[in-house]
């Protein structure tokens, strides 16, 4: 899968402290020719010596994946910014960068809200933001411009919304039932203009000239292979009005509450 990412122009790979073996599995692998990305897990309460812990889990994360450095450190949980700690935080992943450790800082967020109160209190490099068809929140809150305008670095997940937008309208859970609007008007738009649904998501999040990278994940060759394939037959689309601000259908973490 990395040989293949590779010779088709993926230079990135995000992962994460808290996913399971994957640094492991990469650094095993070698994975240096990529530019690296990884996440922070949620900081102890009573951690005494935030900066030390930081730096330790910073090693232990590169002894993992063979590497001295990485492109990205994110927080998985940016909340954490906003208490008492959130100066130490900051500080501790600032130590990271000026060390050489890392080239770029940023947080990995959920909403608009968000961005509203971190953007104003601290500089980060990189954020990633949940964007596709019908969580259009970003753009419509003027985030995706203004952090273009700031020099922020843009990563949007979530391209397949969990992959609710490749289901068949038969397959889609009866919980999401109450948004059966949304999912005619899809399928009837996909049926029309005769384009697959990995296609047609790749090509909307791509068509936003603020997005630098669209983080998609794939666990199997031929996954990934449908992927590039698609991207690489991106066009421009009139796409249909799926958007919606309702968080517990467009928050996935929400999803067990439906």
């Amino acid at each position: 899968m990395l040989r293949l990412a590779e010779e088709n122009g993926i230079d990135t790979l995000d992962t994460a402290i808290a996913y399971g073996d994957s640094e492991r599995c990469l650094g095993e692998i070698g994975c240096g020719s990529f530019k690296l990305i990884t996440k922070l897990p949620g900081i102890p309460d009573a951690c005494a010596d935030i900066g030390n812990w930081v730096g330790d889990q910073l090693a232990k994360s590169f002894s993992r994946l063979s590497v001295e450095r990485v492109y990205g450190l994110m927080l998985h949980r940016p909340e954490q910014l906003l208490t008492h700690d959130g100066a130490r935080i900051f500080s501790a992943l600032s130590d990271m960068k000026a060390e050489g450790k890392v080239q770029k800082i940023g947080i990995s967020v959920y909403s608009p809200a968000d961005l509203d109160t971190l953007i104003a209190k601290f500089n980060f490099d990189i954020v990633q933001i949940p964007f596709n068809l019908v969580d259009r929140r970003m753009h419509h809150a003027g985030w995706l411009r203004k952090l273009k305008e700031l020099g922020i670095e843009v990563h949007a997940r979530s391209a397949f919304l969990q992959g609710l937008l490749l289901m068949s309208e038969s397959s889609i859970p009866s919980k999401f039932s109450i948004w059966t609007g949304i999912w005619q008007r899809w399928h009837a738009w996909l049926n029309q203009h005769d384009v697959t649904a990995v296609q047609a998501c790749l090509a909307f999040s791509l068509s936003f000239p603020e997005i630098d990278r669209v983080v998609i994940g794939a666990d199997s060759t031929v996954q990934l292979t449908e992927i590039i394939a698609a991207a690489k037959r991106t066009a421009s689309y009139d796409f249909p009005d799926l958007s919606s601000d309702e968080e517990n259908f467009v928050n996935p973490a929400k999803w067990s509450a439906l």
